[in-house]
């Protein structure tokens, strides 16, 4: 962690907002046969499934075949290139709270070295932690399933026994990025230049309950749904070279407490460590 300011009123009345978070219409539910899913929404359309409200089911960032549009600022764009020093440098903040439903947001201001994932392969969450506690999906028999590559960057413990972990979810998939811009930030990086991303992020704490993992220690899952930085983020994955990420985070919007967020600056600024298999 680079510094945390304080938290924030940001944002615009939600029914202006670019991006926010929704509980799904309990009659569009009831009509598929299945509960409510709380979302979170782009320009009016579900772009990602969240994790449940009860807190007991797993962490889940899930995209939705809606999910199609990114929100990078152009005119923020140059700024963005270089280092920030600070949450607040430039104005970049206020700029991205124009896109985002009025409320409270802590800003963080990172340093992350990204990794990419794909599901179901080496290093997927989905696959390996979340299974060890939560065992895999009874109906389908199956892991839970995120429909979209993502990044790992960061995991650290919480007390004795629960884990932090932390995740970079692009808004659409690498395979959309403009390989031109990607390579430019890739010799950027090269010459040791460390630009910044943007992320609207969320802290989902879930415990397993009655679960059927060997591990049913509670997972602290914090997601950043990048607004800015979809290049960036895949050219320092290729590089293997770190890139700064300025996070609003949420707060109200994920399933953690006011104790639990006021926590992450301390944790986020904490050694990286694994979790210990069956801690």
């Amino acid at each position: 962690m680079i510094k945390c300011d304080e938290p924030r009123t940001l944002g615009v009345p939600a029914p202006e907002a670019r991006l926010r978070f929704e509980a799904e219409e309990v009659e569009k539910a009831e009509r598929e046969g299945r509960s409510r899913r709380r979302l979170l929404v782009v320009d009016g359309e579900p772009a990602f499934e969240l994790s449940h409200w009860c807190g007991t089911c797993p962490l889940l960032f899930r995209r939705l075949v809606t999910a199609t549009q990114k929100l990078s600022l152009e005119d923020v764009r140059e700024r963005l290139t270089g280092t920030l020093a600070d949450p607040g440098d430039g104005g970049v903040i206020d700029a991205f709270g124009a896109l985002l439903p009025e409320g409270e947001y802590l800003p963080v201001l990172l340093r992350v070295e990204p990794r990419l994932v794909i599901p179901g392969q080496e290093g997927d969450y989905f696959r390996g932690e979340q299974v060890d506690s939560w065992g895999i999906d009874q109906f389908w028999g199956l892991p839970e399933y995120p429909h979209t590559p993502y990044y790992r960057t960061f995991e650290t413990a919480v007390g004795s026994s629960a884990h932090l972990y932390e995740f970079v979810v692009p808004m659409v998939p690498p395979t959309w990025n403009e390989r031109e811009r990607v390579e430019e930030y890739v010799e950027l990086m090269g010459r040791g230049a460390v630009p910044t991303a943007v992320a609207v992020s969320t802290l989902d704490v879930c415990q397993a309950e009655n679960a059927f993992g060997d591990d049913q220690s509670p997972h602290w899952g914090l997601t950043h749904f990048l607004l800015d930085g979809h290049h960036k983020l895949e050219a320092a994955a290729i590089a293997g070279r770190p890139v700064q990420l300025l996070s609003l985070l949420a707060l109200g919007e994920g399933l953690a407490d006011a104790e639990q967020c006021a926590r992450l600056p301390a944790l986020r600024a904490q050694p990286r460590s694994a979790r210990k298999t069956g801690a």
